[in-house]
């Protein structure tokens, strides 16, 4: 399964890059591709998994990296 998530507040490609690297270390993620001139970031999901905890778990990671990014799916 794959979704598209809109990044909004995202300062800069620097900072895309990193939410991308953490994004692609949560477990039952296939791969994350951050685009910072679109804002927007592509997710391949495992089969069978929870989609509202892996969304908290991607908030979790752009908030670390970005506070003031909000991730809108």
């Amino acid at each position: 399964m794959k979704k598209i998530y809109k990044l909004e507040n995202l300062d800069c490609a620097v900072c895309a890059q990193k939410i991308e690297n953490g994004v692609n270390k949560i477990e039952g993620i296939k791969n994350a591709t951050v685009s910072f001139m679109s804002s927007k970031m592509a997710v391949e999901f495992d089969e069978n998994i929870n989609l509202e905890q892996k969304y908290a778990e991607i908030i979790k990671v752009c908030k670390k990296i970005e506070p003031e990014c909000t991730v809108r799916g």
